[in-house]
């Protein structure tokens, strides 16, 4: 049944490719589907964004299901606005006013959202094409990019690298790297992939059971800016150090969750456990560790309508997010941990995810 799945997905992706390149053949002859199978994971891939398009493991009876929101054909992800499955940057997340400074130069970004600047601009790296540096199907897809100098408002060319890489039977790796080439720029790389674990068509995520290990949030303005405090979830719907549902307290937030926790621990080499979320129907749970400061749980609040993947329509809370990350708009306030990385340094940002079902 997995294969299946898995095989009409990457069929309707590239029948279309192909049929689009009569059209542009120039630029879509660069873009194809990737498969990575091992053990209980089958998970697939398209360079345009280095998107994730699918994630399939099975549930405690063994029945397997897409547990990843997106779209069957290339098409509808270079239209998407809500970032399906993407990497995004160079710097993910909200630039407030769409400017910073940097060594004494102001820099203007491109305010895609209102004012402000939102994953990178109206061209960041969800929307560009990526090409494949190392490509095993039983293990690992390397895509890379090269960000150019002033792209989206951004100071210095940057050489960017993208690793997914499947671990045993039933873990998945992400490595995102980038090394400035010429000048200081900020850098915040995230995976922008909508879950729902009891599969992609089957509703919201109310019902999940999440914890997050994090006793702080950055609280945001009405724009969803931060206001550069970092404060305490004791005793507010934000408070998910125990597990519980996600629906449990989201009726006393304007929309849903939408903000970054800042997570427990020392930032450093090592990883740090982030979150663990399980759904009881399926019994799947969804287990991540990153070496990032902060984690961005949005629960789709903005989602309306969107025809997806065998024609499956998602509404409102359909999935959720996980995007570890820098804090937002980190280049406009000085106490948040820097996102500027200098020639001769290197960002490096780790996601490890472990699928199981009981």
């Amino acid at each position: 049944m997995a294969k299946k799945q898995v095989s009409l997905h990457v069929v309707r992706l590239s029948v279309l490719v192909l049929l689009s390149c009569f059209v542009n053949y120039s630029v879509c002859k660069q873009i194809k589907t990737y498969k990575l199978s091992r053990g209980k994971l089958s998970v697939t891939f398209t360079n345009y964004g280095a998107v994730m398009t699918s994630l399939l493991f099975p549930d405690r009876h063994g029945k397997q299901d897409d547990v990843v929101l997106g779209f069957d054909t290339v098409d509808s992800y270079k239209n998407d606005t809500t970032y399906f499955g993407a990497i995004v940057g160079r710097v993910a997340n909200r630039i407030g006013g769409a400017k910073f400074k940097l060594n004494g130069q102001l820099y203007k970004t491109d305010p895609n959202e209102g004012h402000n600047t939102l994953h990178g601009g109206s061209k960041g790296f969800s929307d560009v094409i990526w090409s494949v540096e190392n490509y095993v199907p039983t293990s690992h897809i390397t895509f890379k990019y090269h960000s150019f100098d002033g792209e989206e408002g951004f100071p210095g060319n940057v050489a960017v690298k993208v690793t997914y890489m499947l671990i045993g039977e039933n873990k998945l790796a992400l490595k995102m790297e980038a090394k400035p080439l010429n000048k200081p720029t900020p850098i915040n790389l995230a995976l922008h992939t909508y879950w729902n674990l009891h599969g992609h068509n089957s509703g919201d995520i109310l019902s999940h059971k999440i914890q997050l290990l994090a006793r702080k949030i950055t609280p945001v303005d009405e724009e969803l800016i931060p206001t550069g405090e970092i404060t305490s979830i004791e005793g507010t719907p934000y408070d998910f150090l125990e597990p519980r549902k996600i629906g449990s307290r989201i009726h006393e937030l304007p929309g849903g969750y939408d903000i970054n926790y800042v997570i427990d621990g020392v930032v450093g080499k090592h990883l740090r456990k982030t979150a663990v979320v399980s759904e009881k129907v399926t019994g799947r749970k969804m287990e991540l560790w990153t070496n990032q400061p902060g984690v961005q749980f949005y629960t789709s609040n903005m989602l309306k309508s969107v025809v997806g993947k065998e024609n499956a329509v998602y509404e409102k809370y359909a999935g959720l997010c996980l995007e570890t990350q820098g804090f937002p708009d980190s280049v406009n306030h000085k106490n948040f941990p820097s996102q500027i990385v200098n020639p001769g340094e290197s960002y490096l940002h780790v996601m490890f995810f472990r699928f199981t079902a009981h």
